[in-house]
């Protein structure tokens, strides 16, 4: 195909291969791809939402960018959420801060009527101070109007956890990773998953009751570098059983521009996990993808003790 073809060529968006199916059958590697924020934000909003989510929804849009401004400092990233089945809420909705961070786990709630009360939330002292809920959370990205994979995928896969976890499951914004729908972070751990399906919500379920993971799906804990979560991960498919728990950083030394060595601690054993990094072939990524585009790989090696 030529140049001039290849930007020619339809997004996936517009067949009937979207992202998703694209990338699982293409096998695109899907460790280290969850987002750098530790800590979390998220504002009940139901009803549509535009591409970017809250600032593009019934919320107030102007509340709604400073408030992600002054978040983005902290950093505290922001995130829409609403109930599965797409329940009305009549009086005041929900909002909880998080904190994904290790050692640090931590969800508080707290209920607004004003979108401008939000502003007014110290996130840092609300998760110093507040209530925590101590039961796993979890939330589906089901953005649909950011590519429509997340809706199709996501929203099947949310009913599918309400139906084991009530009440303990949000439909929510885009959390990264459209081809790798359907996508499920698990709160206040931090655990992203991928390419789930509605048959693997108990398995999901129940991984985060024992604090352990579902390793085929993990792409990676937020907070963390992607070398760092590529090891991680890496560390519990070699062991599987392990808790978040027994997956510690002890730190990370550069060997290349393409390689990296990470030290875990690893059921209290120091292990190192060499990481390299590498480029896919330019495909089409997301369905809303205009042009093909390449994406970061994160390959871990075997783990050798550490010395």
């Amino acid at each position: 195909m030529t140049d001039r073809n290849l930007a020619a060529a339809p997004s996936p968006g517009i067949g009937a291969e979207r992202c998703s199916v694209q990338a699982g059958l293409r096998g695109d590697p899907m460790l280290g791809t969850a987002f750098p924020a530790g800590r979390l934000f998220l504002v009940e909003q139901p009803g549509p939402w535009g591409r970017a989510g809250l600032a593009e929804s019934r919320f107030d849009r102007a509340v709604a960018h400073r408030l992600i401004e002054a978040l983005a400092g902290v950093p505290v990233r922001v995130i829409a959420i609403r109930r599965p089945g797409r329940t009305v809420v009549d009086g005041p909705r929900r909002w909880a801060a998080v904190d994904c961070r290790p050692g640090r786990e931590r969800l508080v709630w707290g209920t607004f009527d004003g979108d401008a009360e939000l502003l007014s939330i110290d996130v840092a002292a609300v998760l110093d101070d507040g209530s925590a809920d101590t039961a796993p959370l979890f939330a589906v990205c089901a953005h649909g109007t950011h590519d429509v994979c997340c809706a199709m995928r996501g929203r099947p896969v949310a009913a599918a956890l309400e139906a084991v976890r009530p009440g303990r499951v949000w439909e929510c914004s885009h959390v990264g990773g459209d081809r790798f729908a359907a996508n499920v972070l698990v709160l206040p751990f931090g655990v992203l998953y991928g390419r789930v399906v509605e048959s693997a919500a108990t398995a999901v379920a129940d991984a985060a009751d024992r604090g352990t993971v579902v390793e085929h799906h993990l792409r990676g804990r937020v907070g963390f570098p992607p070398t760092v979560q590529a090891a991680m991960a890496q560390a519990h498919r070699e062991v599987p059983g392990l808790t978040l728990d027994d997956v510690r950083l002890l730190g990370t030394s550069r060997l290349s521009a393409d390689l990296t060595a990470v030290r875990l601690r690893v059921d209290g054993v120091p292990m190192d996990v060499r990481v390299s990094v590498e480029r896919s072939a330019r495909d089409w990524l997301t369905c809303q993808a205009s042009e093909p585009s390449t994406a970061a790989v994160y390959l871990p090696q075997a783990l050798t003790p550490g010395v």
